[in-house]
């Protein structure tokens, strides 16, 4: 069984997006997925639960609620674990 933890720190200011967010990856995935706070925990087999699909789901999830221009999907080497960082935008405007 693999076992994925999805960071969600960033996007806790939002309305219930973490709530949200759990409610799609389990739709989608068909996998237990348990909410501790900000960190969302993926239990499952085969390619449901597989990095690149969680990461597709999570930009798929943040189009679908107009937030991908704000957020981006960050997939650790190694490690089971995928993070969701506001994006860095440059406030200053050019002339």
């Amino acid at each position: 069984m693999v076992e994925m933890k999805i960071d969600a720190n960033e996007i806790k200011g939002k309305n219930d997006m973490v709530q949200k967010y759990t409610e799609f990856i389990k739709e989608k995935t068909g996998a237990d997925v348990a909410n501790n706070g900000n960190t969302i925990i993926v239990k499952g087999e085969g390619p449901a639960v597989a990095k690149k699909y969680l990461r597709v789901l999570t930009k798929k999830f943040l189009h679908k609620y107009e937030l991908i221009d704000n957020y981006r999907v960050i997939a650790d080497k190694g490690e089971n674990t995928l993070q969701i960082k506001e994006r860095k935008l440059n406030e200053e405007e050019e002339d």
